[in-house]
Protein backbone atom coordinates (compact mmCIF):
# COMPACT_ATOMS: atom_id res chain seq x y z
CA UNK A 1 0.00 0.00 0.00
CA UNK A 2 0.88 3.39 -0.89
CA UNK A 3 2.55 5.52 2.25
CA UNK A 4 -0.11 8.10 2.30
CA UNK A 5 1.04 11.53 4.33
CA UNK A 6 -1.67 14.48 4.62
CA UNK A 7 -0.46 17.87 4.08
CA UNK A 8 -1.54 20.16 7.34
CA UNK A 9 1.75 22.73 7.64
CA UNK A 10 3.60 24.37 4.28
CA UNK A 11 6.86 26.47 4.99
CA UNK A 12 6.84 28.98 2.09
CA UNK A 13 9.67 31.21 0.51
CA UNK A 14 10.01 32.08 -2.36
CA UNK A 15 11.89 34.15 -4.79
CA UNK A 16 8.91 34.53 -7.44
CA UNK A 17 5.24 35.03 -6.48
CA UNK A 18 3.77 34.49 -9.58
CA UNK A 19 1.55 31.16 -9.98
CA UNK A 20 1.46 31.07 -6.05
CA UNK A 21 -1.65 32.79 -5.67
CA UNK A 22 -3.69 29.68 -7.11
CA UNK A 23 -1.71 27.19 -5.32
CA UNK A 24 -2.48 29.15 -2.01
CA UNK A 25 -6.03 29.21 -2.70
CA UNK A 26 -5.97 25.08 -2.79
CA UNK A 27 -4.31 24.92 0.51
CA UNK A 28 -6.17 26.73 2.34
CA UNK A 29 -9.56 25.22 0.85
CA UNK A 30 -7.75 22.01 2.08
CA UNK A 31 -7.29 23.61 5.33
CA UNK A 32 -3.30 23.60 5.16
CA UNK A 33 -1.63 26.08 7.64
CA UNK A 34 1.07 28.29 6.22
CA UNK A 35 4.55 29.29 7.88
CA UNK A 36 6.91 31.94 6.42
CA UNK A 37 9.14 35.02 6.28
CA UNK A 38 9.83 37.99 4.60
CA UNK A 39 8.34 39.03 1.31
CA UNK A 40 6.02 35.80 0.86
CA UNK A 41 4.88 36.04 4.21
CA UNK A 42 3.65 39.55 3.24
CA UNK A 43 1.96 37.85 0.06
CA UNK A 44 0.07 35.38 1.66
CA UNK A 45 -1.13 37.40 3.41
CA UNK A 46 -2.38 39.73 0.71
CA UNK A 47 -4.46 37.56 -0.61
CA UNK A 48 -6.04 36.99 2.35
CA UNK A 49 -4.80 33.86 4.25
CA UNK A 50 -3.27 33.72 7.98
CA UNK A 51 0.59 33.05 8.08
CA UNK A 52 2.59 32.49 10.75
CA UNK A 53 5.92 33.93 11.10
CA UNK A 54 9.05 31.74 11.09
CA UNK A 55 10.46 33.73 13.53
CA UNK A 56 7.50 33.37 16.42
CA UNK A 57 8.92 29.71 16.17
CA UNK A 58 12.37 29.96 16.30
CA UNK A 59 11.64 33.40 18.53
CA UNK A 60 14.53 34.27 16.37
CA UNK A 61 14.45 37.29 14.10
CA UNK A 62 15.64 37.68 10.45
CA UNK A 63 19.40 38.50 10.84
CA UNK A 64 22.11 39.54 8.78
CA UNK A 65 20.66 41.87 6.23
CA UNK A 66 18.38 38.61 5.62
CA UNK A 67 21.02 36.08 5.07
CA UNK A 68 19.90 34.23 7.86
CA UNK A 69 16.15 33.53 8.43
CA UNK A 70 15.16 29.81 8.37
CA UNK A 71 18.14 28.19 9.10
CA UNK A 72 17.38 27.09 12.83
CA UNK A 73 16.64 23.42 14.43
CA UNK A 74 13.28 24.24 14.63
CA UNK A 75 12.85 24.61 11.21
CA UNK A 76 14.93 22.17 9.82
CA UNK A 77 14.07 19.74 12.72
CA UNK A 78 10.61 20.28 11.70
CA UNK A 79 11.34 19.08 8.12
CA UNK A 80 13.75 16.55 8.95
CA UNK A 81 12.30 14.95 11.68
CA UNK A 82 11.13 11.44 10.76
CA UNK A 83 7.19 10.74 12.12
CA UNK A 84 8.13 7.18 12.16
CA UNK A 85 10.93 7.09 14.73
CA UNK A 86 9.85 7.35 18.44
CA UNK A 87 13.51 9.32 19.30
CA UNK A 88 12.86 11.66 16.42
CA UNK A 89 9.25 12.08 18.01
CA UNK A 90 10.29 12.64 21.43
CA UNK A 91 12.95 15.36 20.81
CA UNK A 92 10.15 16.98 18.59
CA UNK A 93 7.80 17.31 21.58
CA UNK A 94 10.06 18.20 24.00
CA UNK A 95 11.80 20.92 21.44
CA UNK A 96 8.46 22.06 20.81
CA UNK A 97 9.55 21.76 17.08
CA UNK A 98 6.03 21.92 14.86
CA UNK A 99 5.88 19.15 11.75
CA UNK A 100 5.91 20.61 7.98
CA UNK A 101 4.67 18.81 5.59
CA UNK A 102 5.16 20.69 2.60
CA UNK A 103 8.13 22.82 1.66
CA UNK A 104 8.01 25.30 -1.19
CA UNK A 105 10.84 27.08 -2.45
CA UNK A 106 11.83 29.19 -5.26
CA UNK A 107 15.07 30.07 -5.22
CA UNK A 108 17.06 33.52 -5.60
CA UNK A 109 17.52 34.01 -9.26
CA UNK A 110 21.02 33.28 -9.42
CA UNK A 111 21.69 33.02 -12.86
CA UNK A 112 19.60 35.85 -14.19
CA UNK A 113 21.77 37.80 -11.97
CA UNK A 114 24.58 36.92 -13.69
CA UNK A 115 23.38 37.01 -17.10
CA UNK A 116 22.17 40.74 -16.71
CA UNK A 117 25.90 41.79 -15.78
CA UNK A 118 25.26 42.71 -12.32
CA UNK A 119 28.33 43.06 -10.18
CA UNK A 120 29.88 40.95 -7.90
CA UNK A 121 28.06 41.64 -4.82
CA UNK A 122 25.13 41.68 -5.96
CA UNK A 123 26.11 38.08 -7.42
CA UNK A 124 27.09 36.91 -4.48
CA UNK A 125 24.41 37.56 -2.15
CA UNK A 126 22.03 36.14 -4.69
CA UNK A 127 23.92 32.58 -3.81
CA UNK A 128 20.83 31.06 -1.99
CA UNK A 129 21.49 29.43 1.23
CA UNK A 130 18.53 29.29 3.32
CA UNK A 131 16.18 28.24 0.23
CA UNK A 132 18.97 25.01 -0.75
CA UNK A 133 18.73 23.80 2.40
CA UNK A 134 15.34 23.62 2.88
CA UNK A 135 15.32 22.10 -1.15
CA UNK A 136 18.12 19.80 0.12
CA UNK A 137 16.60 18.77 3.57
CA UNK A 138 12.85 18.36 2.26
CA UNK A 139 14.03 16.19 -0.45
CA UNK A 140 15.45 13.86 2.28
CA UNK A 141 13.32 13.60 4.02
CA UNK A 142 10.72 12.71 1.00
CA UNK A 143 9.01 9.70 3.08
CA UNK A 144 7.21 12.51 5.16
CA UNK A 145 7.89 15.99 3.41
CA UNK A 146 6.67 17.24 0.01
CA UNK A 147 9.22 19.38 -1.10
CA UNK A 148 8.42 21.70 -4.54
CA UNK A 149 11.27 23.39 -5.25
CA UNK A 150 10.66 25.79 -7.76
CA UNK A 151 7.90 27.97 -9.52
CA UNK A 152 8.14 24.98 -12.01
CA UNK A 153 6.62 22.47 -10.14
CA UNK A 154 3.75 24.84 -8.65
CA UNK A 155 1.11 23.42 -11.19
CA UNK A 156 2.83 19.87 -10.58
CA UNK A 157 1.49 19.88 -6.63
CA UNK A 158 -1.73 21.62 -7.46
CA UNK A 159 -2.87 19.17 -10.30
CA UNK A 160 -2.42 16.43 -6.98
CA UNK A 161 -3.90 18.52 -5.24
CA UNK A 162 -7.12 18.76 -7.23
CA UNK A 163 -6.90 15.12 -7.77
CA UNK A 164 -6.42 13.80 -4.27
CA UNK A 165 -6.78 16.71 -1.67
CA UNK A 166 -4.22 17.86 0.47
CA UNK A 167 -2.64 14.09 0.60
CA UNK A 168 0.05 12.53 -1.07
CA UNK A 169 1.47 9.32 -1.69
CA UNK A 170 5.29 7.97 -1.32
CA UNK A 171 5.71 8.24 -5.31
CA UNK A 172 4.43 11.32 -5.37
CA UNK A 173 7.02 12.32 -2.42
CA UNK A 174 9.62 10.79 -4.33
CA UNK A 175 9.03 12.23 -7.95
CA UNK A 176 9.26 15.85 -6.30
CA UNK A 177 12.40 15.10 -4.38
CA UNK A 178 14.32 13.96 -7.61
CA UNK A 179 13.35 17.07 -8.64
CA UNK A 180 14.33 18.67 -5.88
CA UNK A 181 17.44 17.65 -6.50
CA UNK A 182 17.49 18.15 -9.59
CA UNK A 183 16.99 22.20 -9.17
CA UNK A 184 20.16 21.81 -6.45
CA UNK A 185 22.31 20.20 -8.67
CA UNK A 186 21.54 22.48 -11.80
CA UNK A 187 21.84 25.63 -9.35
CA UNK A 188 24.97 24.59 -7.79
CA UNK A 189 26.61 23.90 -10.82
CA UNK A 190 26.15 27.27 -11.92
CA UNK A 191 27.58 28.93 -9.10
CA UNK A 192 30.40 26.55 -9.20
CA UNK A 193 30.92 27.91 -12.99
CA UNK A 194 30.87 31.62 -12.16
CA UNK A 195 33.15 31.03 -9.77
CA UNK A 196 35.54 29.59 -11.76
CA UNK A 197 35.32 31.80 -14.94
CA UNK A 198 36.54 34.64 -12.50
Amino acid sequence: MAEVKKIKTALISVFHKDGLDELLKKLNEEGVKFLSTGGTQKFIEEQGYECQKVEDVTTYPSILGGRVKTLHPKVFGGILGRRDNEGDREQMAKYEIPEIDLVIVDLYPFEQTVASGAGEADIIEKIDIGGISLIRAGAKNFKDVVIVPSKAEYSVLLDILNKKGAQTDIEDRKMFAARAFGVSSHYDTAIHSWFINQ
